[in-house]
């Protein structure tokens, strides 16, 4: 478990987010050094509490009441309760607030309005704050109101056209990418504005959305369209422009032959003892993508021979790209992964030492590495901690507020 000070650190965050996407983009923060305050309703928190089972497991290997995808996107933050709603939960609210230097919330375009806590409430009181709103579809435009969620806007994006079989149906990913990147575009364009506020004092509203940041992603598949103007067909496993850049079904499973160039077909061929690539079909890339169905049927008769482990390592002594298609299971045992650490654990109230099995971050830092300090918080567990240290209320009003459930 690494103990750092961060590149974040003495910023704090003001966290109105749930489910995914915003805190995805929190606890990168808070990855990075910045304390993050999680607030969270009274008796009910963060909706992913309740997103079970899996649960994450007791030292008797027991289920606890705190489920593995709340803990995906929590870590290193600090949970509050406090009922906004109510006026004793706004003026605590704007008091935190006059402590911290980033907002970031996932309410509907003009949801905290009512509370009072919109931007425009906010900028001329806090004119350093940075203030990012993470919503389906943005501040702006006819869909600005309405919620988005994940997989709506998979399909709304044009990722799922792009996703799946040929000739099967548009499929979705296995993971929530559009709340997972739209995170992730909010915490680069946090740290875009923190920047501008070093340099002039000036804080400013950042407007994320789910749509946006989807069809921002698009890519290359997006640029083929508007370069084109047809929309680009479903590849499955193969890749557009690259042959062969695909998965191959082999004597007792599947793996991924990833052909980059010309040369690196050479070497598949000269081991896999066949002359494809003296064909003038298939001899360039370009060749190969025009005659793609000849070539990759060609390939897939070769590959079927011989089962997985015989092509993946032949191949990767020949300096030819392939890998396995690993199970979660084969993933955090593979080598690569252990060296890597991207599996965490850290001490848990409702685990003791044996702690929760985390996903590490991606990042590295050389000179502020990532921290891993806090487990995926309880409900409420730093409530009166963060009072009391920030606003100096004593224990008599922190039983007055629990009793009105203020927090």
């Amino acid at each position: 478990m690494t103990q750092s000070i961060g590149a974040l650190h003495g910023l704090r965050v003001f966290d109105l987010t749930r489910v995914l996407a915003g805190p995805t983009c929190t606890q990168i923060l808070a990855d990075l050094g910045a304390e993050v305050i999680k607030i969270e309703r009274p008796g009910s928190g963060d909706d992913t509490r309740k997103f079970a089972p899996p649960f994450v497991k007791d030292a008797e290997g027991c289920d606890t009441s705190e489920s593995s995808y709340y803990c995906a996107a929590n870590r290193n933050k600090k949970s509050v309760t406090l009922d906004i709603s109510t006026k004793e939960g706004q003026d605590i609210a704007l008091g935190l607030l006059e402590k911290s230097d980033i907002l970031v919330e996932n309410f509907k375009t003009g949801g905290l309005e009512k509370y009072g806590f919109s931007y425009d409430q906010l900028k001329e009181r806090f004119p350093g704050l940075v203030y990012c709103s993470i919503t389906g579809f943005g501040q702006t435009g006819p869909f600005a109101k309405k919620p988005g969620y994940d997989v709506m806007i998979q399909g709304m994006s044009g990722f799922m056209s792009l996703n799946g079989d040929p000739d099967g149906p548009p499929l979705k990913a296995g993971v929530s990418i559009a709340d997972i990147m739209t995170g992730m575009y909010a915490a680069v364009a946090v740290n875009a504005a923190l920047r501008h506020r070093e340099a002039t004092g000036q804080g400013q509203q950042i407007d994320i959305s789910m749509l946006d940041s989807m069809v921002a992603f698009s890519s290359f598949q997006g640029m083929n369209y508007l370069t084109t103007g047809e929309n680009p067909q479903r590849m499955g496993n193969a890749h557009l422009s690259i042959v062969p850049y695909q998965s191959f079904e082999t004597e007792d499973g599947n793996f991924i032959l990833a052909v980059a160039n010309d040369e690196q077909f050479a070497r598949f061929c000269e081991a896999a003892g066949c002359t494809l690539h003296q064909d003038p079909r298939f001899a360039t890339n370009a060749q190969r993508v025009r005659n793609r169905a000849d070539c990759v049927s060609a390939i897939a008769e070769i590959i079927r021979q011989q089962p997985s482990a015989y092509w993946l390592d032949l191949l990767s002594s020949r300096g030819v790209s392939c890998g396995p298609i690993n199970t979660m299971k084969e993933v955090f045992e593979n080598p690569q992964v252990i060296a890597r650490e991207l599996k965490v654990h850290l001490p848990h109230p409702k685990t003791g030492e044996a702690g929760v099995p985390l996903l590490a971050s991606p990042i590295r830092l050389s000179e502020t590495p990532v921290r891993y300090d806090l487990a995926p918080p309880l409900l409420g567990q730093h409530t009166e901690e963060v009072l009391s240290d920030l606003l100096d209320l004593d224990q008599d009003a922190l039983a007055t507020l629990t009793a009105k459930n203020v927090i």
